[in-house]
């Protein structure tokens, strides 16, 4: 079987690029395909020697800076990969990637993290963020993206399989695209983050400190009650924001970035991990419970997969500061052991995706009439 696999653009090793390389280990032989190729030559390795065959964007003036203002040439980019010789076409996407051009004896499965969220749903999100919601740009950005729309809706007819990350993208699947998808978890590295039962007093929260993170809420929650202990990790432009939050409170602690090592000994001491924003799955949550760690989260998005066990953690229903107060205090009332948060961890380790991926995969190819070897 001649195997392709078609991934959005390499830039950096993140959230997207972790199922590639399982992908990639999964299927070692397959031709690689991307829009652009900067990875780093420090962040290499996970493409096993790979030099993916790339678009015309990678050729695009000032392209490694500043690619992903050619979204809107990435449709036409990704369907001039002519892939007419494979019998199997594995795509990971989160905005173009699901719609190569496939022919009629190709099998063609795609792992969507997400439907494109500024296309969609988050539009006006991002075009305030942007300062695209007024004036002659706006308007012409608000049309790119009806095009965009257009387009992304059309081509979710052609994989024959859909993926999702989790539940609530399998929602946005059907509610944007009129598809249903097959929930296949992401791996997490679960070695990374040691287990450890024994417990502290603080209460953590770890995040990019960005606008939908809603760390801000967190330290107005514990500004509120002085007598818990929080310690907040993370940097990035709501720092001064989450600052403000916290106050002069003496029960906060605001670390900034630190190194992996620090990150992990302080979500094993954790009482609770705490998590207020509203995730396509959140890898993080995973993290926190391989250690050993409970959740307090917010129960839209992906913490309603991670916890649908229902005893190691919390869920509050509002992204306000008086909702996690109240779920703190109901966590407390609780008894949940460290045990059942790893095992319930392991559910999201690298060898379940992988083996539910490839389960996936050979389903696919046999409704075609194909065998996968």
């Amino acid at each position: 079987m001649r195997v392709a696999i078609v991934h959005e653009w390499l830039d950096t090793y993140a959230g997207s690029e972790r199922v590639l390389e399982q992908i990639i280990g999964l299927f070692p032989d397959a031709d690689l395909h991307t829009v652009c190729d900067f990875l780093p030559d420090g962040e290499r390795t996970f493409l096993r020697g790979k030099v993916p065959a790339t678009s015309f964007i990678q050729r695009m003036p000032r392209a490694r800076r500043w690619f992903r203002y050619y979204l809107g040439l990435m449709p036409l980019a990704v369907e001039q990969f002519d892939l007419s010789g494979y019998d199997l076409v594995l795509s990971s996407s989160h905005a173009v990637a699901k719609g190569v051009l496939t022919g009629p004896a190709t099998t063609h499965v795609t792992y969507v993290h997400s439907p494109m969220r500024y296309a969609w749903d988050l539009q006006h999100q991002y075009l305030r963020q942007a300062g695209l919601d007024r004036g002659a740009k706006g308007a012409a950005t608000r049309w790119l993206l009806s095009r965009l729309r257009a387009w992304d809706h059309a081509s979710a007819a052609r994989p024959d399989a859909i993926l999702a990350n989790s539940s609530y993208i399998a929602e946005r699947i059907r509610k944007t695209w009129r598809r249903e998808s097959t929930v296949v978890h992401p791996p997490v590295d679960l070695d990374a983050f040691p287990f450890r039962p024994a417990k502290g007093e603080a209460y953590v929260v770890a995040s990019r400190l960005v606008p939908y993170k809603r760390v801000d809420l967190v330290a107005e929650a514990f500004r509120a009650m002085p007598d818990r202990q929080l310690v907040v990790i993370g940097d990035g432009p709501e720092m001064a924001r989450v600052r403000a939050a916290a106050g002069d409170a003496g029960n906060i602690a605001i670390r900034g970035r630190v190194p992996h090592g620090e990150l992990v000994a302080a979500l094993q001491s954790a009482r609770a991990f705490v998590y207020p924003a509203e995730e396509d799955f959140g890898i993080g949550m995973v993290e926190a419970q391989a250690c050993g760690t409970p959740l307090i989260a917010f129960a839209r998005g992906g913490a309603a997969d991670i916890l649908a066990g229902g005893d190691t953690g919390v869920l509050f229903a509002a992204q306000m500061a008086g909702s996690i107060a109240d779920a703190v205090r109901r966590f407390e009332t609780l008894s949940i052991l460290p045990d059942a948060c790893r095992a319930n961890a392991e559910r999201f380790s690298v060898a379940a995706f992988r083996d539910r991926y490839l389960a996936e995969v050979r389903a696919a190819c046999a409704a075609r009439g194909q065998v996968l070897p």
